[in-house]
C-alpha cells in the first residue's frame, strides 16, 4: 500500500486505530514487535522508537544494546482478529543504529541490498512462495499434540478434508490485511495444508510471507488447534516445504521462457548461479536438524539438480508462460528467515548473470527411483545440518552477502548439540 506518513496519520485517527504494533524479525526470522499507542505513531516515523537489542538473540550485545525502529508506511496493516474498537494496527519496521545507520543483521536490509545489486544491472525479480503446514489437535492443556486435525490426503474435499475452513478463514484474513493467495489446498501429510501466493517484490513477498506465518498461528489456536511450520513434524509422512518461485525481468519483460521456447541466457545464468551455490547456502534455507529427514523423499529434492516440471529434482521449471513463467526451487523449508533465504537466492542468481555462468544439461530422470550409476554422476544436497554449516562456514560467497556477526551466530547456534 502506497501510502504517505500524513495519510497514515489520517487514517489511524478516522478509523480508531488505538494500538500500533512495530514488528520485526530476529535472525531465525521469529517475529517480534513492540505496541505503542497511536499517539505516538508520528514520533516513531520521524525519531524512531528503541528497544534493547541485547535481549534479541543475535542482535548486539549489553554494552552497545540500544537499536532504533522506524516503521515502513508501505506495510500498514488493520490486524482483523482484533477488537474493533479501538482498533490494532501493524507495520514492519527497518532497524536502525541511533546515528541512523540501518542495523548489519535487520534481515529487511539485507534482502533490500540484494534487490539493489540486481537494480544496478538492471534487473528486478519476483518471488512467490508456496508454504506447507501442520495442523494438530490441542490437549486439555491447550498444548500440541502429535494427532493431525484430520486424516484426508492430496487434494481431498470434505468430509476428509477437515481443514477447508481453516484455509478459508486464513485466506479472507489475508485478504482484509491487503495479501491475495492465489489457492490452497489440502496436502499428502494427514492434517497438511498448502497456501499459495502470487508472485511479487521480493521484499514484499517476504513480508506476506512472515504475515502469513503469523495467521495461520492465530487462526489455529482460534479454533483450538495448533499450526506447525516444522520441516518434519511427523516421522514417516511428507514434509512441509517452502517452494520459492523466482523470475527475473529487464525492462519489465520476464526473461524466462515456457518450456520448448528458449530461455533467455540471463534466466539461464541467473538458475545456474543459483544451482552454484545452493549447497553453500542450505543452512539458512533448511536451518533444522529435521529438515534433512525431510529431502531426498516424498517429493522433497535430494540431488543439485534441474529440469522441466520433474518434481524430483531440486530446481524445475514449471509448465507456464509470460508472467508466470520462473523456476522453482524446492527444497526450503518453512523455517527458515524469508528475509535472508530470498536474500541469498537473488545474490547467487545476480552472481550468475554478472559472470555468465553456463547452465549444466538438465537431469530429466526420476531421481527417486533412479539407479545408482545414474546417482553417482549427481552431487547430493548436504545429507544433515553439520555438513550443511561446514559448507556454509567454508563459503566465500556467504561471508560477502551476510554480515560476519549473523554468520556467526545462526551458524554457531544450527549445530546440533
Amino acid at each position: 500500500m502506497d501510502y504517505t506518513v500524513g495519510e497514515i496519520l489520517q487514517f489511524v485517527e478516522e478509523n480508531d486505530v488505538k494500538f500500533i504494533r512495530l514488528a520485526f524479525c530476529d535472525v531465525y526470522g521469529r517475529p517480534k514487535n513492540i505496541a505503542i499507542m497511536a499517539n505516538q505513531l508520528e514520533r516513531a516515523f520521524s525519531c524512531g522508537i528503541s528497544f534493547d537489542a541485547s535481549a534479541v538473540q543475535g542482535f548486539l550485545q549489553v554494552e552497545e544494546s540500544d537499536l532504533f525502529l522506524f516503521p515502513d508506511p508501505e506495510t500498514m496493516a488493520v490486524l482483523p482478529w482484533r477488537p474493533q474498537q479501538g482498533r490494532v494496527a501493524r507495520f514492519f519496521c527497518d532497524i536502525r543504529h541511533p546515528d541512523g545507520r540501518p542495523f548489519a543483521g535487520d534481515g529487511r536490509h539485507l534482502l533490500r541490498q540484494a534487490e539493489g545489486v540486481l537494480a544496478e544491472m538492471g534487473y528486478t525479480a519476483k518471488v512467490g512462495a508456496e508454504c506447507e503446514f501442520y495442523l494438530f489437535l490441542q490437549g486439555e492443556d491447550g498444548e500440541p499434540t502429535d494427532i493431525p486435525f484430520d486424516r484426508a490426503g492430496y487434494l481431498d474435499m470434505a468430509p476428509l478434508d477437515r481443514g477447508e475452513d481453516i484455509r478459508r478463514e486464513i485466506c479472507l484474513t489475508l485478504e482484509e490485511m491487503g495479501i491475495l493467495p492465489e489457492s490452497s489446498h489440502h496436502e499428502q501429510g494427514p492434517g497438511q495444508n498448502e497456501v499459495d501466493f502470487k508472485y511479487d517484490d521480493p521484499l514484499r513477498a517476504a513480508d506476506d510471507l512472515t504475515t502469513f506465518r503469523s495467521v495461520v498461528q492465530v487462526v489455529a489456536a482460534q479454533n483450538g488447534l495448533c499450526a506447525s511450520f516444522d520441516p518434519k513434524p511427523l516421522p514417516g509422512a511428507s514434509g512441509s516445504g517452502l517452494h520459492v518461485n523466482l523470475s527475473l525481468h529487464r525492462d519489465g519483460v520476464n526473461l524466462f521462457r515456457a518450456q520448448g521456447q528458449g530461455h533467455s541466457w540471463e534466466a539461464e545464468a541467473f538458475l545456474a548461479g543459483i544451482l552454484e551455490r545452493v549447497e553453500e547456502i542450505t543452512a539458512f534455507l533448511n536451518p533444522l536438524p529435521q529438515s534433512y529427514a525431510r529431502l531426498g523423499c516424498c517429493e522433497a529434492p535430494g540431488y543439485l539438480s534441474w529440469s522441466h516440471q520433474n518434481r524430483s529434482q531440486l530446481i524445475r521449471i514449471p509448465a507456464a508462460a509470460g508472467p508466470y513463467a520462473r523456476m522453482e526451487l524446492r527444497s526450503p523449508d518453512p523455517a527458515c528467515n524469508p528475509y535472508l533465504a530470498f536474500a541469498l537466492l537473488l545474490r547467487a542468481g545476480a552472481e550468475g548473470v554478472r559472470e555468465r555462468k553456463p547452465l549444466c544439461p538438465p537431469c530429466d530422470c526420476n531421481l527417486y527411483t533412479a539407479p545408482a550409476e545414474v546417482l553417482q554422476g549427481v552431487r547430493p544436497l548436504p545429507q544433515d545440518l553439520d555438513a550443511a554449516v561446514r559448507a556454509a562456514r567454508e563459503s566465500a560467497f556467504v561471508r560477502e552477502v551476510l554480515p560476519q556477526g549473523l554468520i556467526r551466530h545462526l551458524l554457531e547456534s544450527r549445530q546440533p548439540g
